[in-house]
């Protein structure tokens, strides 16, 4: 099976790198995105291993996430395998998963 990043999840994630590159460090950023990167492999021995995304169940598309860190990894599965379609920082409200108008801050 695949793992499939969408746009969105991509460039959650490179904001994510970017903050920690400039607040923390590059090592301590580059140490997140791989442990995010790595972290998705296991979707392809246990592709039910994330639980549930209770705040997408509205749209019925079988989200689930993983946690790594001080981040949900939201994805679910399509033909191809698994869409990777967010990386949430939980420390957030959870209703903001929701949020149409959440962008990334570009």
């Amino acid at each position: 099976m695949k793992i499939l990043w969408s746009d969105f999840s991509i460039e959650m994630l490179l904001e994510n790198y970017t903050y920690y590159r400039i607040k923390a460090s590059p090592s301590i950023a580059k140490k997140i995105k791989t442990e995010i990167l790595t972290a998705t492999n296991q979707l392809k021995k246990h592709p039910t291993s994330g639980q549930i995304e209770l705040n997408l169940e509205k749209l019925n598309e079988g989200h689930r996430y993983l946690v790594k860190g001080n981040y949900k990894i939201i994805y679910k599965e399509i033909p191809e395998g698994f869409l990777i379609t967010d990386v949430f920082d939980s420390r957030q409200d959870p209703i903001n998963i929701n949020d149409e108008k959440r962008k990334p801050s570009k």
